[in-house]
């Protein structure tokens, strides 16, 4: 069942949120993550993590921070693309889109 892991690492809001966010950049580290969500770095590495285990995400450690990316897939490019096409009409993803855009981190 490859779809499962994928769908449940969708099924938080949070973590539907971090996905959106990646869909418009191609890796973002996690002060840029917090910066947008507006929400505590333990929180955040603790979503980032679970999609990482549902392979939603892959990390990179560059220097003292760790960047996130969609995975290479089939299946996480369609869901990214259900996002971001969603994510236009959805108030939450477009405040959080702002908040990122002019992020200091």
């Amino acid at each position: 069942m490859i779809l499962l892991p994928l769908f449940k690492g969708l099924s938080d809001p949070v973590r539907l949120r971090i996905s959106y966010l990646l869909t418009q950049r191609d890796a973002l580290c996690v002060c840029h993550i917090t910066d947008a969500l507006l929400l505590p770095q333990s929180t955040v590495s603790r979503h980032l993590n679970i999609l990482k285990q549902s392979n939603l995400v892959m990390a990179e450690r560059r220097g003292t921070w760790v960047y996130y990316r969609l995975a290479e897939s089939e299946q996480v490019h369609l869901l990214a693309d259900m996002l971001k096409n969603s994510g236009a009409s959805d108030l939450q993803l477009q405040q959080d889109l702002t908040h990122l855009n002019t992020s200091t981190c």
